[in-house]
């Protein structure tokens, strides 16, 4: 089962490297940042309409794996129709594999959710739960391209996962009114960022098969308490 695998997130998860920015279209990834000061109303995640989706592959775009994760937990705060920040806290041992993405006779989409529940992955056991805090929102000048439709800010936050947190920046889709808040993304991310490197080293032919990348799908709707 080692041999196959594919990582997930996420909630989560989606990035390229921690190199360096790039454009603000981009995906980028880098050190810890302060996390935004909540102004203006709070407004609660509504749990069961919000989700995480994720999307994983082997080398090459081959045998893509999909599910996803719940959201134990969230806020976000808001100020004259803009979103200022926000926290949510995702329920790692909730992550599913949706089986229509197991097509292989000699493989189970229920050993795929164990194997990235071990240590080799998420070690939910000991991280139960992943978190994400906004840093910043800032408008969205240009189209981004392969963000989600409609994309109109850049959101960055850390998003900590096995103890270890990443400032994540991304285009995201944001909408405010009437007391409700929305935000949907779509962004890709490179696990190893998390230390999570199962299947990442080359040396190892039964290994590498494995994607570094991760696609993240965000859809987060908060409303009033």
């Amino acid at each position: 089962m080692k041999k196959c695998s594919v990582l997930t997130l996420v909630a989560v998860t989606l990035f390229l490297t921690a190199c360096g920015k790039k454009t603000a279209n981009e995906t980028t990834t880098g050190e810890e940042q302060q996390v935004a000061e909540k102004k203006g109303e709070v407004l609660a995640v509504n749990l069961e309409t919000s989700k995480v989706d994720w999307k994983a592959f082997h080398k090459g775009g081959f045998a893509p794996r999909w599910g996803t994760l719940a959201i134990k937990s969230g806020e976000v705060s808001v100020e004259a129709n803009e979103l200022t920040a926000g926290d949510f806290v995702i329920d790692m041992t909730s992550i599913k594999v949706d089986p229509a993405s197991v097509t292989e006779k000699d493989k189970k989409y229920s050993e795929l959710e164990a194997h990235l529940k071990s240590a080799d992955f998420f070690d939910v056991e000991k991280n139960p739960t992943a978190d994400f805090k906004i840093t910043s929102v800032t408008n969205l000048a240009t189209p981004a391209k392969d963000a989600v439709a409609g994309a109109n800010k850049t959101v960055s936050g850390n998003l900590t996962l096995k103890g270890k947190a990443v400032n994540v920046t991304f285009p995201a889709k944001v909408t405010v009114a009437d007391g409700i808040a929305t935000v949907q993304a779509k962004f890709t991310v490179n696990r190893t960022d998390w230390d999570i490197k199962f299947g990442a080293s080359e040396a190892d032919p039964a290994e590498w098969m494995i994607s570094k990348d991760i696609e993240i799908g965000i859809d987060v709707t908060a409303g009033k308490k």
